[in-house]
């Protein structure tokens, strides 16, 4: 092991490899593939980066930090326990219920009404696996996609608020406005991106939120409906088209956060 590089944060996933300053060791399936100088630096390190899904429970079993927390992986991409998790810490969410196998899917309509929203609960992003229901016919055609049914109250919006968490601080905010004839706001989806201020409380609600869940690098979506505010979902794979509409090298400020000890 060279001298230098025990005093370099050390990285795992590929976030930070175009960061000199932080050691990207790259993914291995087998632990034994790294060598024993690798092996010793990730048991001598005070925080790995980017542990990777894969790494970061083994990690917290050893007690050993990591960035982004252990927490922040095991909620990524999981809406079924993202809401539950909402619901248990009292955080506000839109009206939302699981139905399991063909005899809970038959009295969705006994708890919903026209129009509702459907969801892939698990492994969808970027507004894919999001459904307006508003027939008999569209609510089919979802039940006869595998696994379970996620069903969320309907808010007539034309915009949500994306705000990203890094650390214990907010570094970016802004609008989402839905493109023409769409309901959803994603920018993959012909969402476009305004940074007129969002409201104080939205920004408090996110870092509430965050901090409540142990999420350490998010991007948390917020909707608010006449006076209320209410928190979609959080995203741990959320895209960096805000960063770079706001004139911000992501990858450059990611490593500066790291170097300053600030995550």
């Amino acid at each position: 092991m060279k001298k230098e590089d025990g005093h370099r944060p050390i990285a795992i996933g590929a976030r930070l490899k175009k960061c000199p300053q932080i050691q990207t060791l790259g993914f291995r399936p087998n632990f034994s593939d790294y060598s024993p100088g690798e092996q010793e630096q990730l048991f001598l390190a005070p925080k790995i980066y980017y542990p990777t899904a894969f790494y970061a429970d083994l990690f917290n079993t050893m007690g050993k930090k990591t960035f982004p927390s252990y927490h922040t992986y095991k909620f990524a991409q999981d809406k079924i326990k993202q809401t539950a998790l909402f619901q248990m810490l009292g955080l506000p969410h839109p009206r939302t219920k699981i139905f399991y196998g063909p005899r809970q899917k038959k009295y969705i309509l006994n708890e919903f009404d026209f129009p509702f929203i459907a969801k892939i609960p698990r492994g969808s992003a970027r507004g894919i696996g999001v459904y307006l229901i508003q027939t008999h016919g569209d609510l089919n055609a979802y039940l006869s996609k595998k696994g379970p049914a996620y069903i969320q109250e309907y808010m007539p919006i034309d915009r949500d608020m994306r705000v990203i968490v890094i650390g214990r601080q907010i570094i970016l905010g802004f609008w989402r406005i839905a493109g023409k004839g769409s309901f959803k706001t994603n920018l993959s989806q012909g969402g476009k991106i305004s940074f007129d201020p969002l409201p104080k409380r939205a920004l408090d609600l996110a870092l509430l939120t965050a901090e409540k869940c142990g999420w350490d690098d998010v991007g948390i979506d917020i909707i608010q409906s006449g006076n209320h505010l209410h928190v979609l979902e959080g995203n741990m794979k959320y895209g960096t088209k805000g960063f770079q509409k706001a004139g911000i090298d992501y990858r450059r400020l990611l490593c500066s956060l790291i170097l300053k000890n600030h995550v």
